[in-house]
């Protein structure tokens, strides 16, 4: 992999889960008002940072020819655009997790993990759908490059968000 775009891209995530700590911290204090509305607008504008710095770990890290080009990005975007949907639900958890951290109940823990795994199932289906489609526009060896790449790059955000989220307190 392109050592200096993995610098950039862990900087970002470091940038991006450093500000999602000090809201999370904070998100009692700040709930409801207009600096938590502009932390929600960094991170989403991080977050959009993020979706195309891995995009271009992925261009340059899978070598496609032009015509697969052509049919591979469109099928990504898509694979994309459901992705954060998914992960959209993810950081609305983490903020109702941070919201009630210190006053959670056992009923609360319990929906919000029931939850949290099912985001997490989510995720699976979505790359268990879309396999299909990216191996329609890529030879098999490219498709499991591609998937290793993208696994990696989202086993680090999540490496980052879990480190800076704090554990339940029992």
């Amino acid at each position: 992999m392109k050592k200096s775009l993995l610098a950039v891209l862990a900087l970002s995530w470091v940038v991006l889960f450093g500000h999602q700590s000090a809201f999370a911290q904070d998100a009692n204090a700040q709930a409801g008002t207009t600096q938590g509305a502009q932390i929600d607008q960094d991170i989403d504008l991080l977050r959009k940072d993020i979706r195309s710095q891995k995009k271009q770990l992925i261009a340059a890290n899978v070598p496609l020819t032009d015509a697969e080009a052509q049919k591979f990005w469109p099928v990504y975007d898509q694979y994309t655009a459901e992705l954060v949907a998914i992960h959209n639900d993810k950081y609305q958890l983490i903020k109702e997790y941070a919201q009630s951290y210190n006053t959670m109940t056992d009923a609360q823990a319990d929906d919000w993990a029931q939850r949290l795994l099912k985001q997490d199932a989510n995720v699976a289906a979505l790359r268990q759908k879309y396999w299909s489609n990216f191996r329609q526009v890529l030879p098999a060896k490219k498709a499991a490059l591609y998937e290793q790449i993208e696994r990696r790059a989202q086993m680090l955000i999540d490496l980052q968000i879990s480190s800076q989220v704090p554990l339940i307190a029992p």
